[in-house]
């Protein structure tokens, strides 16, 4: 049997890469430490941390007790948001995550939904990039995340040992913005390859990382105006001539005036937005905001707009399940 304790020690010298600065955090001896490490690898039967002057490291065995440790510990932490939230009856609670487009054009239309159905619940929304929303789901600072990563596969997958679930949204696919008066601004479509002359003004690093390799099958290279993360800035920017930018269709401008929307032709990078709650025993709140996500993401009524009409269309890109 695996002691929680001992796991608990192995997870604070793994973060401080010492025993000793983990004995100070632990509030123990670094002898007490140690012999909690030398206790865990007897019951296991194999080493978790290798020991030197620089350190400690884990092997394999110790990442993967240590990625154990995490859920148990985010496993006792849902559990203790659940009980104090059944000793509250007559105030419930909910904490979300989201990226700043998503938290602007996609989660307004749900919390609304959401609310008429719990009116008596507290929120709290917090701004974070996926890679923190998730790590505040893990260990239960927050019931739900809204999320997104850029093409490849989902920031978590079936049986990883995250103890989170993934649950697809929307594809969010991108758009060539362009000031209105660009040589290209009339054209339904471009490709990647008749860009190459262009300055670029970027809203999300992550985006720019993307364009960089969609520019390199095309043989063209990125000459970046602005490297940015902020979208309506990024549009402002466009706005001005300051360059062009590729924007998910999310997070396009509803002041549409000076500015032109272009797809831009396959191969393109997209977007990919989904909800993350943990894989065990969600709290029933996190399933009802879910539930709503999903019916605001599918609906076409206003709340569910997610962008403009491009240029010279009458409809807006719609979200895709």
């Amino acid at each position: 049997m695996i002691d929680v304790q001992r796991l608990r020690v192995l997870r604070e010298a793994a973060r401080q890469g010492s025993f000793n600065r983990a004995a100070a955090h632990l509030r123990m001896t670094p002898s007490a430490v140690s012999q909690q490490i030398s206790a865990l690898e007897r019951s296991v039967g194999t080493p978790v941390v290798r020991r030197s002057t620089r350190g400690v490291e884990l092997t394999e065995a110790g990442r993967v007790l240590v990625e154990t440790g995490d859920a148990i510990a985010a496993e006792l932490s849902q559990a203790e948001r659940e009980i104090e939230r059944l000793s509250q009856v007559d105030l419930e609670h909910l904490t979300v995550a989201t990226f700043t487009s998503g938290g602007q054009r996609i989660l307004p239309g749900a919390l609304t939904r959401f609310s008429a159905e719990h009116p008596g619940v507290e929120l709290t929304v917090l701004e974070r990039e996926p890679e923190e929303s998730l790590v505040l789901v893990r260990s239960g600072a927050a019931d739900l995340a809204l999320a997104y990563h850029v093409d490849g596969p989902p920031l978590v997958r079936p049986g990883d040992r995250s103890g989170l679930t993934w649950v697809p949204l929307l594809e969010d696919p991108m758009w060539i913005v362009l000031p209105d008066d660009h040589r290209l601004a009339q054209r339904s479509s471009v490709s990647m390859a008749e860009l190459g002359r262009e300055r670029w003004v970027h809203g999300c690093l992550k985006v720019a990382d993307a364009l960089g390799h969609y520019a390199a099958l095309a043989g063209i290279d990125v000459q970046t105006a602005c490297r940015g993360t902020d979208y309506i800035f990024a549009q402002e920017l466009v706005r001005v001539g300051v360059g062009i930018s590729l924007i998910p269709s999310v997070a396009l401008t509803s002041d549409c005036g000076g500015l032109a929307f272009v797809t831009l032709e396959p191969p393109r990078p997209t977007r990919y937005v989904g909800a993350v709650v943990t894989r065990r025993r969600p709290a029933a709140l996190a399933l009802a905001l879910l539930d709503a996500l999903e019916k605001t993401v599918q609906s076409p009524a206003p709340t569910a707009g997610l962008s403009p009409a491009p240029r010279g269309r009458s409809t807006a890109p719609r979200p895709r399940r």
